[in-house]
């Protein structure tokens, strides 16, 4: 974004619009996660599906699974992060403390939608006083309650939106075309791990592969499951063949 001389002071400063009534301070922390790997879920039947691309900076020297995209909150949720790990690892504590708080106080699980709005009211905090920065990550949040299952994307901004199935992080527009083009209500899991894995190869890098991908199932009865890459490759291999789109994919 090209700033003029005299917008910098709107640039600079988190706690003062601009003109136009922009936070640029936000729209930065909305481009770390533009930035960032691909995630996605899919709610089915009686669960939601979540998954992201791990980004491995030496393949050949780093451990895979310390690089941990995917985050249990509590029994009923979990959440995939797209942007800055470090800041996703401090909202997912803050996520965690929260369920727990509400486990000890009430007995009972923390609904999904009542945590995704205690997330994004912290993260709000943040566009909002001198002296921080806004959360560079976005996440996405499945799980079930009494209510349903449910699927959230939270933003930088601390705004919310419910979805049947999303997708954030890098390059999110092919993963999104075909979630609209194939997404059906009431799907089992096994159509809605395809259909997630599908989403996201669109979504990869030029001669980007799913050796690598991330995925995890929360379901009503069975909580959070990982899935081995074992069992990944079996889906994968399931895939229908991809069709090139002629599109470089972004950063």
């Amino acid at each position: 974004m090209e700033m003029q001389p005299g917008q910098m002071a709107y640039d600079r400063a988190i706690t003062v619009f601009s003109p136009d009534g922009r936070l640029f301070q936000v729209e930065y922390a909305r481009e770390a996660v533009r930035r960032g790997a691909t995630t996605a879920g899919v709610v089915y039947a009686n669960g939601v599906v979540l998954i992201a691309d791990r980004r491995i900076p030496n393949p050949k020297l780093a451990e895979a699974a310390s690089l941990e995209k995917i985050h249990q909150i509590d029994e009923n949720m979990a959440c995939v992060s797209a942007g800055l790990v470090a800041d996703a690892r401090v909202l997912v504590d803050y996520a965690r403390l929260s369920a727990q708080i509400n486990r000890v106080t009430y007995s009972e699980a923390m609904t999904v939608e009542l945590l995704v709005r205690r997330i994004c009211d912290y993260k709000q905090q943040y566009t909002q006083f001198g002296g921080v920065r806004p959360f560079g990550t976005a996440l996405l949040v499945g799980g079930y309650d009494d209510s349903g299952i449910h699927l959230f994307e939270t933003e930088p901004s601390g705004s919310l939106t419910s979805f049947r199935a999303a997708s954030t992080g890098g390059n999110k527009g092919p993963v999104m075309d075909i979630f609209e083009q194939k997404y059906r209500p009431g799907m089992d899991r096994d159509a809605a791990i395809l259909l997630a894995l599908e989403g996201l190869r669109a979504g990869l890098d030029e001669g980007g592969s799913l050796a690598q991908v991330e995925v995890c199932t929360v379901q009503v009865g069975e909580g959070m499951t990982r899935w081995g890459m074992d069992d990944i490759q079996k889906y994968v291999a399931r895939l229908p063949a991809s069709v090139p789109s002629g599109k470089s994919a972004k950063a």
